[in-house]
């Protein structure tokens, strides 16, 4: 410790005041910018593991949205925490629009997602007809009294991207998904205002091509 103060005390950042070491102006300057530094390879180790999953948009926005994003990703110990922290941040929303939702069918959340639907909740929900299938047929009761419902939608539509976007009132989702497997590898999650308008964005163009699913489909 005496060695860097005398250090620090050489190249003018500190002076002694005292028993004790004082910031100078200078090195006020040195520590903000490491600061910033230390900020940006916080954010790079968060989101490195999922940089390939995510839409090449969210590369491209600026590098403070980047630290607003919460990270949250499948460990060998615990495959479900995506799907958990989607759990929670639908326990908070009163409109729900999703573009692939897997992640919000999964067991973890279904149940969730009935109960919203039955307590009002406006929810819509755009994906493949295949997976609508695999959801109707698995869930018939339930999935057959959602639909009956006026605030919920099911949309289809054939050529949907990779990855899901939910948008839970102000909150993004961005769900990693690999379709193989079934597995969801990671849930990134904002409400930085420019995720937000890109996710609207991504939702509203996919919505104005999709498509009402057909009626011997939705009921079981």
């Amino acid at each position: 410790m005496r060695r860097t103060l005398d250090e620090f005390d050489d190249r003018l950042w500190v002076r002694k005041d005292g028993y004790q070491y004082v910031t100078t102006r200078l090195g006020a300057v040195i520590a903000s910018g490491m600061e910033d530094l230390i900020d940006r390879v916080e954010t790079e180790r968060k989101l490195r593991a999922v940089w390939h999953w995510l839409p090449e948009a969210i590369s491209e926005l600026p590098f403070e949205t980047w630290s607003d994003l919460t990270v949250t990703t499948a460990e060998p110990n615990a495959p479900y925490r995506p799907v958990s922290r989607f759990e929670s941040l639908l326990r908070e929303a009163t409109t729900i629009r999703f573009l692939r939702p897997e992640v919000a069918l999964m067991d973890l959340c279904f149940d969730l997602i009935h109960q919203l639907v039955g307590e009002g909740v406006e929810m819509t929900l755009i994906d493949r007809p295949e997976c609508h299938q695999y959801f109707l047929s698995t869930y018939p009761k339930r999935s057959s009294e959602m639909v009956q419902q006026d605030n919920f939608t099911i949309l289809e539509h054939a050529n949907l991207p990779s990855y899901g976007v939910g948008l839970l009132d102000e909150r993004v989702t961005i769900s990693c998904y690999e379709e193989n497997t079934g597995t969801v590898h990671a849930l990134v999650d904002s409400d930085a205002p420019a995720v937000h308008e890109w996710a609207t964005a991504v939702y509203e163009r996919y919505r104005a091509s999709a498509h009402h699913a057909e009626p011997q489909r939705r009921v079981e």
